[in-house]
């Protein structure tokens, strides 16, 4: 499955480190504009000790981008949407999906689904869109529900976050616990796919990424996408650093 990348990188090394490897991964990172107004590339570090992340110190700029970023973007858009299968919004609260660019993105998306991997201030921004996949704190942030980790609860929540936003689907991660799916018509509990666990960086992504590419170019129902996204996850917790699953991987899992 082709993708193309939409964002905001820093005049730094991070970003056109970012921008490099993107295109060496064979996406289109030709959406991806280069600030050069002090604005830098987020970087994570991250401490490791006996293969596994203790803690994670991050440098970031979280302000809005301007307004003509966004102008720029939605030209951009204008020319991916016709093409697309799937939109994925990785929302992390950095400055660049900012409310009212999210409602653009859904509005204009029409029968394109959209995948979003929330930021819970955001939430009501979200509405329309295809598919949600926050973590259990995100879900009950988002619909002011406790955050317990077991079924009723989990399911609770799966509920309200699909009513609330009007989706098509709702899946809750809930780490060990595995997944929560709703889809208007059945709910399922997933059980967790991972052996062993040395690092969740990336697991979210993973998450999102499987399930869409699942749904939209494989043409999976909402349980078996979620499951497969389940195993990718598992995958992915079992490696070191942002890691990444294959098919071959998946299948073999």
């Amino acid at each position: 499955m082709d993708c193309a990348m939409v964002g905001v990188v820093g005049d730094d090394e991070p970003g056109r480190w970012a921008c490099q490897r993107l295109e060496e991964l064979g996406a289109d990172a030709s959406g991806v504009i280069t600030k050069r107004n002090g604005r830098p590339t987020p970087v994570k570090t991250r401490v490791i000790a006996r293969h596994q992340q203790v803690v994670r110190i991050d440098h970031e700029w979280t302000e809005p981008v301007r307004p003509e970023t966004h102008a720029h973007h939605r030209i951009v858009l204008e020319a991916l949407l016709p093409q697309a299968r799937a939109v994925i919004l990785s929302d992390y609260g950095k400055g660049m999906l900012t409310p009212a660019f999210i409602e653009d993105i859904i509005r204009s998306a029409r029968k394109i689904p959209v995948f979003v991997d929330p930021f819970p201030p955001h939430a009501r921004a979200y509405r329309g869109a295809f598919a949600a996949t926050p973590n259990l704190a995100e879900a009950a942030a988002m619909t002011g529900l406790a955050a317990k980790n077991d079924d009723a609860h989990a399911e609770q929540l799966a509920h309200a976050l699909f009513d609330q936003l009007n989706l098509g689907m709702a899946l809750i991660t809930r780490a060990e616990r595995g997944m929560t799916l709703f889809d208007g018509n059945s709910l399922h509990h997933i059980p967790t796919e991972a052996r062993e666990v040395f690092d969740v960086t990336g697991a979210g992504d993973t998450v999102i990424a499987v399930l869409a590419a699942a749904i939209a170019e494989k043409g999976l129902p909402p349980l078996e996408a979620a499951r497969l996204a389940n195993k990718a996850a598992g995958i992915v917790v079992g490696k070191v650093g942002a890691a990444t699953a294959t098919w071959e991987e998946i299948a073999r899992a």
